[in-house]
């Protein structure tokens, strides 16, 4: 049987419209696929918990059902702390609301002294307004966690998604490998299984790493003297998920809210310095180190991963497409006509493309 070539040029053309259909997919089944995939993910996450419950004699579906709801507790608990740490602000709105206004009053008059301009803020903003703005924030961070998922479908049904995936596990990898030839059944198999170990090695590391991160950014915002500092390194510690964006975003709550109500620039300076080191010290020694080399993504990549994962499914896209990426690297690295896709996801040492003038002599 004879493989039909397509010439170069309709290949990149069936490639361009094969992602116009996948884009468009992902887009309008939003609400099913987070679920899913967020599902397979956690999944992964509880296996070898669930594997352990089963070597103890407990049936599956008793195994799986222990691990979704110790999950779910650690979750909700989590939750509870954001969102009583939220509504504790508004205890400060009457000292945040004031020095507000002052900052504007000054910056008014300064524009009126400098440009001869008035802007309009001399007044500042509405206390009340700004009271109602915090105790609504409570609501925000919950509608917050109900939009990353997709809906109020998508929240019950992750835990559905969950449940079946940890019970059907095995009949889920034994229909993949059945698309392969007898002979190479067991290859892929062996590379479900190192699939699912990269993305227990990715979660559990930033969940270490996260928590690590939750540590250093509350002593430290409490040494500086900084109020709700567990809330702002909590908050700050949970952004690192998104990588790059996520540091930044959260060091800048801290820093605002030390300008706002603290006497001094010396305070908010000392936020930024010390989130700087503290985002120096992930980098460059607990991520390596505790997540390794199981993702191996180029920044490249992970950048444009996380502006396309943004734009289709928002905040939760730009969490799921690190792991997706890296599950893809995986797979493009198993047969030679995909591996320079692998090679393009991967890092490299940087070597010098030329010879100096000294090694060619």
């Amino acid at each position: 049987m004879t493989k039909i070539k397509l010439p170069g040029h309709l290949k990149a053309l069936t490639i361009l419209l094969l992602l116009i259909v996948i884009i468009y997919i992902l887009i309008i089944g939003r609400s099913l696929l987070i679920p899913i995939m967020l599902g397979g993910y956690i999944a992964m996450l509880l296996i070898p918990a669930c594997n352990w419950m089963e070597t103890k004699r407990f049936p599956r579906p008793l195994a799986a059902v222990v691990a979704l709801l110790t999950s779910l507790a650690v979750l909700v608990g989590l939750i509870l702390l954001v969102i009583l740490q939220v509504r504790s602000f508004s205890r400060d709105f009457e000292d945040v609301s004031g020095r507000l206004n002052q900052y504007l009053a000054d910056l008014d008059q300064m524009a009126t002294d400098v440009f001869g301009a008035n802007l309009g803020i001399e007044n500042g903003v509405d206390k009340t307004q700004l009271y109602e703005l915090l105790e609504s924030n409570s609501e925000t961070v919950s509608n917050f966690l109900l939009s990353t998922i997709g809906s109020l479908s998508g929240v019950v049904l992750l835990p559905v998604f969950i449940f079946f995936m940890l019970i059907y596990r095995d009949h889920l990898a034994n229909f993949i490998a059945k698309f392969f030839v007898s002979e190479e059944e067991e290859q892929v198999k062996s590379t479900i299984r190192d699939l699912r170990k990269v993305v227990q090695y990715y979660i559990i590391g930033m969940v270490k790493v996260m928590g690590i991160l939750a540590v250093l950014n509350t002593v430290a915002l409490y040494s500086i003297g900084v109020e709700h500092a567990v809330f702002f390194g909590l908050f700050a510690a949970l952004l690192n998920i998104i990588p790059y964006l996520g540091p930044f975003l959260g060091a800048i709550l801290p820093f605002i809210f030390a300008f706002l109500t603290m006497d001094g620039l010396i305070y908010p300076l000392m936020v930024v310095m010390t989130f700087t080191v503290i985002q120096l010290i992930e980098s460059n020694l607990l991520t390596p180190k505790i997540v390794g080399g199981n993702v191996n993504l180029n920044a490249l990549v992970t950048f444009l991963g996380l502006l396309i994962g943004g734009a289709i499914w928002g905040v939760i896209g730009m969490i799921l497409i690190i792991p997706t990426l890296a599950i893809l690297k995986r797979i493009f690295e198993l047969k030679n006509s995909t591996k320079p896709f692998a090679y393009l996801f991967g890092e490299e040492e940087i070597k010098p493309v030329f010879k100096s003038e000294k090694n060619e002599r």
